[in-house]
C-alpha cells in the first residue's frame, strides 16, 4: 500500500523506521510544525521530521490538517491508508476521507481503557498490572474507533512513564506494521471497541506531578513513576521547588515519620507517608544538578524538623482515594475503582478477571 505516515515525538520515531523497512510504499510524513528547543528557543525540526528527511521522505508540517493546501498536497501523494503515532492534532473528517483505508492509530493502551493524551502515565498511577498497544480505525470521537490489533506489556514494578513507553513504541511499530498487512490483503477488519471499561487518560499537568505527601507510599511511588520524565514530580520545601526521582518504598524498619517528615541517614532519605516513609532517589533542587539524595541532604544541611510540604488537593481527591480499592488515590479523569488483572498475553485476546466486563478482542 501507498501509506502517509503521521507522528511527530521521539515515541513515533520507531513505527516510521518500521515502516520504511516494511514492503509498503512509504511516500510521505505528517508532522507538527518546527517549535522553539532548547536553551536559545531556536526552531527546531520534530524528531519525526529529522527521521523522515534521513530516509527522502517528503514531510508535510500543517500548522493544522484543516487546511486545505494541505489536504491538497496530502490527496496529490494519493495514500491507501495513514497510518498515525502521537501526531498531535485531531484529524478533522474532510482529511479523514483522503485514504481509501482510512487513519490507523497506534494507540498505548487496551482500548477502551484510557483513551486520551496520557495512557500510559496513566496505566502506572492506577496501578495496572498489564497495558498494551492497540490499533485502531480513527474516527472523530476520542480514540473511539473500532480495532484493529493489540499487543500486551507487562508494567513492572519499578517502571517509569519513560521506560514502559519507549518499550511499547518498539513493540507497537511491529503491531501497526502488521496490522497495515492485514489491510492490504483484506485478511483482518476492524472490530466495534466494548461500551463497559471505558477509562479516559487526560494530559498530566504539573501541578498532577505534585507529591502529595498524605498519600500512601504506593501512592506516592505511583505518580513519580508516572510523572517521569515529563512533566517531573515535585515537592517543595520552605516554599522552594525540588524535584524528585525514583523512590523505594520501606516495607519496615525506623519507626514512622509524619507525612512529608525527612529523615537523614549517613546514606539516605527518608520522607514519611500516610503509611511507610519511602526512600529518595535522585533530587534536583532549583537552580541546582540533579543529584543523589544524600548528597543533596548534606549539601543544604536540613534540620531535624525538615520536612517538605504537603500538596492540598481538596476533598475530590480525598474521596476519590477513599473509594480506590487498591490503596492508592485515583489519577484524574479515571473511576475511582476498575480491574487491571489482565492476562500476559501477547495475542490480541487480553482478558480480564472482571466478570461484568467481556474480554477485549481484535
Amino acid at each position: 500500500m501507498r501509506v502517509v505516515f503521521a507522528g511527530t515525538p521521539e515515541v513515533a520515531v520507531p513505527a516510521l523506521d518500521a515502516i520504511a523497512a516494511s514492503p509498503h510504499e512509504l511516500v510521505g510524513v505528517v508532522t507538527r510544525p518546527d517549535a522553539p528547543s532548547g536553551r536559545g528557543r531556536k526552531l527546531t525540526p520534530s524528531p519525526v521530521a529529522q527521521r523522515a528527511e534521513e530516509l527522502g521522505v517528503p514531510v508535510l508540517k500543517p500548522v493544522h490538517p484543516r487546511e486545505s493546501e494541505f489536504q491538497a498536497a496530502l490527496r496529490a501523494l494519493e495514500p491507501d491508508c495513514c497510518p498515525v503515532v502521537a501526531y498531535g492534532a485531531l484529524i478533522p473528517r474532510s482529511a479523514l476521507d483522503i485514504p481509501r483505508h482510512g487513519w490507523v492509530n497506534l494507540h498505548f493502551s487496551l482500548l477502551p481503557e484510557w483513551r486520551g493524551a496520557a495512557p500510559v502515565q496513566h496505566s502506572i498511577w492506577a496501578g495496572d498490572e498489564f497495558t498494551g498497544a492497540t490499533t485502531f480505525l480513527i474516527e472523530e470521537g476520542l480514540d473511539s474507533g473500532p480495532t484493529y490489533g493489540v499487543m500486551t506489556e507487562r508494567i513492572r514494578p519499578t517502571d517509569t512513564a519513560g521506560d514502559l513507553l519507549g518499550r511499547l513504541a518498539e513493540g507497537g511499530s511491529s503491531l501497526l506494521v502488521a496490522t497495515l498487512d492485514g489491510i492490504a490483503d483484506g485478511s483482518i477488519e476492524a472490530r466495534p471497541q466494548p461500551t463497559d471499561g471505558i477509562t479516559l487518560a487526560p494530559k498530566i499537568s504539573v501541578e498532577d506531578a505534585r507529591v502529595d505527601w498524605t498519600e500512601p507510599a504506593v501512592g506516592v511511588d505511583r505518580r513519580i513513576r508516572a510523572c517521569t520524565p515529563g512533566p517531573g514530580a515535585w515537592t517543595t520545601l520552605d516554599g522552594e521547588r525540588v524535584k524528585l526521582g525514583a523512590v523505594a518504598i520501606e516495607e519496615s524498619g525506623d519507626e514512622p515519620l509524619a507525612p512529608g517528615a525527612i529523615r537523614v541517614g549517613k546514606n539516605h532519605v527518608l520522607v514519611g507517608t500516610a503509611s511507610t516513609p519511602v526512600r529518595l532517589g535522585e533530587v534536583k533542587a532549583f537552580g541546582k544538578k540533579q543529584m543523589g539524595a544524600a548528597d543533596w541532604a548534606r549539601g543544604v544541611r536540613l534540620p531535624e524538623t525538615a520536612r517538605f510540604e504537603c500538596a492540598d488537593r481538596g476533598l475530590e481527591t480525598a474521596v476519590a482515594g477513599l473509594l480506590d480499592l487498591r490503596g492508592a488515590p485515583t489519577p484524574p479523569g479515571s473511576p475511582p475503582s476498575r480491574c487491571s488483572r489482565r492476562s500476559a498475553s501477547t495475542t490480541a485476546t487480553p482478558t480480564c478477571c472482571c466478570p461484568r466486563r467481556s474480554p477485549v478482542t481484535a
